[in-house]
């Protein structure tokens, strides 16, 4: 709820089990539906199938599903739940990758998520940003480098956490202010 306080247009959960911010499908329900209108409930996803991700996403109350595992195309299409690609960025070649449809853009790392490493923004130079949000080693201290490009939207995690997996409400808001901050309001 703080993220929600703070004026977070999204909030993501994490079904990964290997993950330290891994959550529950029944825990998921009871925030999702506590939640007020008009803020996305996100369905990080790892190696599950399509089937198996339209059913957490229907049980957890998720209103999109986050795929951050190579799929093809063919995989979205199977999909009921509204989705968007993540799109793990190795070099600037990769961010054309699902494009035009929106996309969260990740730097490359061999695990999934979670990692704080942050993507070179010269690789933005010149690309429409208007469909990609990106994520990445964002920190309320650095988020505001990444505004003039202007990207649909951002995703933190790890940049806003007091230890691994635990989130700290003081970074949370330092993060959505220095975004919303930042930038004129959709």
């Amino acid at each position: 709820m703080t993220a929600v306080e703070a004026g977070a247009d999204a909030l993501g959960f994490v079904f990964y089990e290997k993950s330290p911010r891994y959550i529950g499908v029944k825990e998921a329900r009871l925030i999702t539906e506590s939640l007020p209108p008009f803020v996305e409930r996100v369905g990080l996803f790892v190696n599950k199938t399509a089937l198996e991700a339209d059913l957490i996403c229907a049980e957890s109350g998720m209103s999109l599903a986050q795929i951050h595992f190579d799929v093809d195309e063919e995989y979205f299409a199977a999909l009921r739940t509204k989705s968007l690609p993540v799109v793990r960025a190795a070099s600037a070649k990769d961010l054309s990758k699902f494009a035009p449809r929106y996309r969260l853009v990740d730097a490359f790392c061999e695990s999934y998520g979670g990692a704080g490493k942050r993507l070179n923004l010269e690789w933005f130079e010149g690309v429409d940003c208007s469909s990609i949000i990106l994520a990445g080693g964002l920190t309320p201290e650095n988020v505001q480098e990444a505004l003039p490009y202007g990207f649909y939207g951002f995703d933190v995690s790890s940049g806003v956490e007091e230890r691994r997996g635990k989130k700290d409400a003081a970074k949370v808001r330092a993060f959505v202010e220095a975004v919303k901050g930042g930038r004129c309001a959709r």
